[in-house]
């Protein structure tokens, strides 16, 4: 059986891990990028607190001894379902079952102006153009020539107030009060405003209310200005335009509002469904198709518990890997049943939320962040990455600094320039 998974991500990983040295299945994995991501780490790459090669893991390094999983690495320009094979850079692929995991990437909503001038942060090359225009401002900001383009450059604006948005306004903001003015001793930082700006009326919107409200007091804590109920509209490099009619100058926003499937041309207009994303029966099966599965953040089942679809997250997407392994292999298929094993956040030193699963508790501070830190040790891939990342993580609480400050010649303004438009193509 040739088995054709299109997305290395949390799904498409765990699935070709699954199926690895299983006699009688051939498996060839599809992704962009010749490493595995983790995500949830991408904004501490952003600011400096982790390098790159610590949350990223070389995805032919994990399956050095796997006699049946093969790995390109290139696009996937269409599907073709009923001949069953993809067309890819690098010629065409049959199969005789496709796992469409190509997971998700940022909605900008069709705002042209605010994805040409603002930064997302869904890939590691995302989060490292951030980090270079961060520690760039402040370059500039020490030869700023006026306190209009001074303020411009100061502060910041993080859109959306979800687990990302939150992770990285206090990351930035202890930052601000730890780092930079040893960094930076010319400026005046009680200048800098940080702004989490955030649709509706309260951050952490998916989490209990218990967490929305310890979040908000702790960005509070570190100083960043939380405005919910606020809506933008326009960005044009310098000033961000609010749909109330106020503005907010500055060089920097970053766009964490929200996501969309990244659908393969060749699918059917009537199979996409909200957040662009692929519909899937009960199953996990692309509807109408026998052969094809969509699983992780691209696949939409509604289902009573979840009427618009899971949530994006990582737990969601391993579990249903499992769920596709077991019908694929075992041929032990049952409707898939998302067992929520809890939320949570953190938002800066010490400062975490964590929801546990069925509404049976909640708790804060010190000890949720200890939780938040060890759940996402475990899932990163390495043991050498794994260390890594503790190694800085006990650095940084120790010395409250940060080492990773780096801004190099050949990442110039062109450079960065050029990664974004191709990364957008």
């Amino acid at each position: 059986m040739k088995i054709v998974i299109a997305g290395a991500g949390f799904a498409g990983l765990r699935l070709a891990r699954r199926l690895n040295n299983r006699s009688g299945v051939e498996v060839l994995l599809i992704d962009r990028y010749n490493y595995h991501q983790f995500q949830p780490l991408f904004y501490q790459v952003a600011t400096a607190g982790l390098d790159a090669s610590n949350i990223s893991f070389p995805l032919r390094k994990v399956f050095h001894n796997s006699k049946n999983v093969r790995i390109r690495i290139g696009e996937i320009l269409s599907v073709n379902l009923a001949q069953k094979e993809l067309e890819t850079e690098f010629g065409k692929v049959s199969y005789d079952k496709l796992i469409i995991a190509t997971g998700a990437d940022t909605n900008f909503f069709n705002n042209s102006k605010i994805e040409s001038f603002g930064f997302a942060m869904k890939s590691t090359v995302e989060a490292l153009q951030i980090r270079h225009r961060l520690i760039q401002n402040f370059e500039e900001a020490v030869m700023a020539k006026d306190e209009t383009q001074l303020t411009e450059l100061l502060n910041i604006v993080v859109v959306g107030g979800g687990a990302t948005g939150v992770e990285l306004s206090g990351a930035i903001s202890e930052m601000k009060t730890y780092v930079l003015p040893k960094d930076y001793p010319e400026i005046d930082f009680s200048k800098m405003n940080i702004y989490l700006l955030e649709g509706s009326d309260k951050t952490l919107s998916s989490m209990s209310a218990k967490s929305s409200k310890h979040s908000q007091e702790y960005l509070a804590e570190l100083g960043v200005k939380v405005l919910t109920n606020t809506l933008v509209t326009d960005y044009d490099g310098h000033t961000v335009e609010l749909k109330d009619g106020r503005q907010i100058p500055s060089r920097l926003v970053i766009w964490a509002a929200g996501i969309k499937g990244n659908v393969p041309e060749g699918i059917e207009p009537g199979l996409i469904g909200r957040g662009n994303r692929i519909k899937v029966d009960a199953y996990n099966r692309v509807l109408n198709q026998k052969d094809v599965y969509a699983i992780g953040d691209i696949a939409y089942m509604e289902t009573t518990e979840y009427p618009s679809g899971h949530p994006q997250v990582a737990p969601v997407a391993i579990q249903q890997a499992d769920a596709i392994f077991k019908a694929i292999v075992k041929g032990e298929e049952q409707p898939f049943r998302y067992k929520n094993k809890g939320a949570m956040a953190t938002v800066g030193r010490n400062l975490a939320v964590v929801d546990f699963p069925g509404n049976k508790g909640h708790i804060k501070g010190f000890f949720a962040w200890l939780i938040w830190m060890g759940l996402h040790l475990m899932l990163i891939l390495g043991i050498k990455n794994r260390l890594f990342v503790f190694l800085n993580w006990l650095y940084s609480y120790i010395t409250y600094d940060q080492s990773l400050r780096l801004v190099f010649k050949e990442f110039n303004k062109s450079t960065s320039t050029k990664i974004k438009d191709v990364m957008r193509a």
